[in-house]
């Protein structure tokens, strides 16, 4: 291997000052903080921390874009916005003044595995603000201006986006790598679909989504965890079970490679080009994690560095069940940059990185983990994500030793393995596109 490749991905992760043994002895200590239970089929995680002055929830419903179609997309998204505005026991100003006084906050997103309400308070403040988010949640009002407003909210968000070409550029990715795949119902809805949706149609999905077999409810914080379980069996322990069972996805399409575009006169080109990757579930996950680390540094340094074609040349992977990862660029010459990124798979593809690589990016990714679960509701989210995608909660603990764990060999295979067949995205000037740097003859 060449010792400037090594140099150069050693340089651009060193953390200067980051023991590598910080944490990783810590698994254990942080796993035994949590614990589940069942209440009426519905499964809770709590995870005690102790002596934290926050308390974070959420209660997440499995399925997203499984549970939709391509004619109601959005009803979710919109159904969750409009659900905690108000309630029959706690109508809007007074949600709002208290949220606004105890210094809380309850909102509400979806994603393309699921969907989630949240709350975050202060421990003095969350048996208050728990009554209120268990209301808004199951007695919603589905009031008509509220219905509106949120309808009006989200359609202007839409219209607004469609016209950015960094909007344009992954609406066509999702549309070219998700054809014929559940994540082709978009989560965050159409004009048209969201324009078309009725209080009715928001309380029949609601009435729908309320069946403890389809949710999990996660917390952080130092509560009794006696007067939590009372609280949940008292509210969400009420409703029906429900008979859901959640299908297996199928794998995103990456048996060949394609190209499309979408012409638009503009002062620069836009590129996304995907390729497969494994969820966080499978066990390549780890090895390409870091070979995706690896690949964003030598893109970055070549492109924009080397060659100063690019101002942000990316690579980067999603966190989905079915999954995949891609590399980006925007840049007047779209052909010598795609050229170059490529270049860069390639030489991941040949060539066997010096373990100490492997050390370096265990030290960023330790880093940034816990500067990303420095709050509750990050770990609410973290715990809720393996527990609905990732083979359960105890899995967010092994991150950092799976990452640790990986070999040099083993990030060769997984850049064979994935970063091939890949489908570009392109919005901007395409008559000089040399399509045969995008999709080689095989």
């Amino acid at each position: 291997m060449r010792n400037g490749f090594i140099g150069l991905v050693i340089v651009a992760f060193s953390i200067a000052g980051y023991g590598q043994s910080t944490g990783y002895d810590n698994v254990a200590a942080q796993a035994s903080l949590v614990s589940e239970f069942d209440v009426n089929g519905l499964k809770v995680v709590y995870k005690r921390r102790p002596s934290s002055p926050t308390v974070a929830a959420g209660l997440f419903i499995r399925g997203g874009s499984r549970n939709i179609n391509e004619k109601n997309a959005g009803i979710e998204r919109l159904m969750l916005a409009t659900a905690i505005e108000q309630s029959k026991n706690y109508p809007r100003q007074i949600v709002r003044r208290d949220l606004s006084s105890h210094g809380s906050s309850i909102n509400s997103g979806v994603q393309n595995d699921y969907s989630a309400v949240g709350m975050a308070t202060t421990r003095p403040h969350f048996e208050r603000i728990f009554d209120i988010l268990t209301d808004l949640v199951l007695n919603p009002t589905f009031a008509e201006e509220d219905v509106v407003r949120n309808k009006d909210a989200i359609l202007t968000g839409l219209r607004e986006s469609g016209a950015l070409p960094e909007t344009a550029l992954e609406t066509l990715r999702s549309r070219v790598i998700y054809s014929g795949h559940p994540y082709a119902n978009d989560v965050n809805g159409t004009t048209a679909t969201i324009a078309s949706l009725t209080p009715q149609d928001l309380r029949a999905y609601h009435r729908k989504m309320m069946e403890t077999s389809r949710l999990l409810f996660v917390i952080v914080g130092d509560v009794d965890v006696e007067v939590l379980k009372r609280k949940i069996a008292a509210t969400f322990g009420k409703l029906p079970k429900g008979n859901y069972t959640e299908t297996a996805l199928p794998a995103i399409d990456f048996s060949k490679g394609s190209v499309d575009s979408i012409p638009r006169t503009l002062p620069t080109n836009y590129v996304k080009g995907a390729f497969a990757a494994p969820s966080i579930s499978d066990p390549d996950y780890y090895a390409m994690r870091v070979a995706m680390s690896i690949l964003q540094t030598l893109v970055y340094q070549e492109v924009r560095g080397r060659l100063q074609l690019s101002y942000a040349p990316d690579a980067d992977m999603e966190s989905l069940a079915a999954n995949s990862a891609s590399i980006s660029v925007s840049t007047t010459d779209p052909n010598r940059a795609t050229s170059a990124m490529l270049a860069q798979i390639r030489l991941l593809q040949d060539q066997t990185i010096n373990p100490a690589i492997i050390d370096e990016i265990a030290s960023f990714f330790l880093t940034r983990h816990y500067m990303g679960q420095e709050t509750s509701a990050a770990q609410v989210r973290e715990l809720a994500h393996y527990e609905l995608i990732g083979g359960g909660w105890r899995n967010s603990f092994e991150f950092l030793n799976g990452v640790r764990a990986v070999t040099p060999a083993q990030v060769r295979n997984v850049a064979n393995k994935y970063m091939k067949n890949i489908r570009f995205a392109i919005v901007g000037n395409d008559r000089n596109l040399d399509k045969s740097i995008f999709v080689p003859a095989e």
